[in-house]
């Protein structure tokens, strides 16, 4: 068998005439571990070197990979598997038969000393005696060949590189890594080893059917869809780099509820009276009042700037599948509330500071998440719920404010078009869809002022 190669010197450096491992930090992890990790091999001869690296370039990923992850660290298993999948990356991009048979005996030679000695010897009649092995390190040894021989590969391996490819919302993202989580727990529970080759259409199927009892509370069928779903745009994005053989996920579909789910509603006039009288404090009055009188979705309104709030405009950024950010005129009603949170501020400063954008680097969090939960609470103080039995969300919540707006714009003749463009809806056919530049500022005033909220005097008096 050939000996590893004494010219590759991928992963080593020389140091005082010895060899070392030296592996670069991705750029956001380099204010902790510096900009390349290094480690000395105690060696002069690169045959040598080039055995024992492999074993150091697992720990020093592994490494990395504990301080994205922070406390906890990794285990062992994540070492192995760290070291297997960097033979095998380097196996992947081998070139000529010889560098493919010097990666595969380096891991020959590795598998066989995570195998360990012999804990005995069995002898059966009629045939040679026979090692045997610790059960946990024969399984271990078995795993990192077939990983290090690109015979397996871990199901998340590729799923950071999607997610950052992908380029989707927070909620998205999340909504990507917890189905990941579902099916790395089902592997466990039922084990099935947790890789894309394990991951057959049947066993595919027997997630699909188990994926309703894998969550700590019940959860709606399109909910679940959604887990599938992101399972299947994963898949889809293996299937093109040629990591998997198709997509097992495609056409899967959970069985339809007996009862259809109920849509979620607008508010009545009689509960936005209540939320506006009710005893909230003055952050989650003016910002109910503000959701009532401009349709705007609540993370929206929470990220206003003092300079969205500009020219009698308030200026919100573009949501969902909004191309670009959207002016709404605002409303003689919120004048006061407006001039009050604007005082003295500086145009990049916050027009709710009650509720900041998440400290923790990386949160999949919207800035309105801990708005939309004290109002929550609030709601359901002031008797304002509609919660129907095997539903898990209320049929009411801070949205509907956008559709009592939307309710209340029609109901006085305010035209289709224009109350989609306040609201920030595609508006309908070609002609206003795609030709149309967009209704004047003065149509748009015309519509939010023609709703009125239930309890209040509007004082027509423009701020400053």
């Amino acid at each position: 068998m050939p000996r590893p190669s004494s010219s590759d010197t991928r992963y080593l450096e020389q140091n005082h005439g010895k060899w070392r491992v030296t592996i670069a930090v991705p750029r956001d992890l380099q204010s902790k571990l510096g900009t390349r990790l290094k480690r000395p091999l105690q060696t002069d001869s690169l045959a040598i070197a080039n055995q024992l690296k492999w074993q150091v370039i697992g720990e020093l990923k592994a490494e990395i990979e504990a301080a994205r992850r922070g406390p906890g660290g990794a285990t062992k298993a994540d070492v192995l598997t760290r070291e297997a999948l960097a033979m095998a990356a380097q196996r992947a991009r081998a070139q000529t038969h010889e560098e493919i048979d010097t990666l595969d005996y380096a891991v020959r030679e590795r598998s066989e000393a995570i195998l360990g000695r012999p804990i005995a010897v069995e002898q059966l009649p009629g045939h040679d005696a026979e090692p045997v092995y610790d059960p946990e390190k024969e399984a271990a040894a078995a795993q990192f060949q077939a990983l290090a021989m690109g015979e397996a590969t871990p199901i998340a391996h590729h799923h950071r590189q999607f997610v950052e490819q992908a380029g989707n919302k927070s909620r998205t993202r999340g909504d990507d890594e917890r189905a990941i989580r579902f099916l790395a727990s089902w592997c466990e529970s039922k084990r099935v080893t947790p890789t894309l080759e394990a991951i057959t259409r049947r066993e595919a199927v027997r997630f699909m059917d188990d994926l309703p009892t894998l969550t700590p509370e019940p959860l709606s069928p399109v909910t679940l869809k959604k887990y599938l779903n992101r399972l299947s745009r994963y898949w889809q994005w293996l299937e093109l780099r040629g990591h998997v053989q198709n997509d097992v996920w495609a056409r899967l579909q959970l069985p339809k509820p007996k009862i259809k789910p109920q849509e979620e509603r607008a508010f009545t006039d009689d509960e936005v009276g209540r939320l506006l009288k009710g005893d909230a404090p003055q952050k989650l009055h003016d910002l109910m009042r503000i959701g009532a009188l401009t349709g705007a979705r609540l993370d929206a309104i929470v990220d206003l700037k003092v300079k969205d709030c500009a020219a009698g405009l308030f200026t919100f950024k573009p949501q969902k599948k909004e191309a670009k950010e959207r002016a709404v005129p605002i409303h003689p009603a919120l004048y006061e509330i407006v001039a009050r949170r604007i005082e003295g501020k500086a145009p990049e400063d916050d027009v709710f500071p009650e509720w900041p954008a998440p400290k923790k680097e990386g949160s999949q969090r919207e800035r309105s998440f801990k708005a939309s939960n004290q109002f929550t609470d609030y709601r359901r103080t002031v008797g304002v719920d509609h919660v129907v039995p095997g539903q898990r969300r209320s049929l009411v919540n801070f949205h509907s404010f956008r559709r009592w707006f939307i309710t209340k714009a029609e109901q006085a003749d305010q035209p289709e078009s224009i109350i989609a463009a306040v609201v920030g809806h595609k508006r309908k056919g070609m002609t206003l869809g795609r030709y149309s530049a967009g209704p004047l500022i003065a149509q748009a005033r015309r519509c939010v002022e023609a709703v009125t909220l239930p309890t209040e005097k509007v004082d027509s008096s423009k701020p400053s």
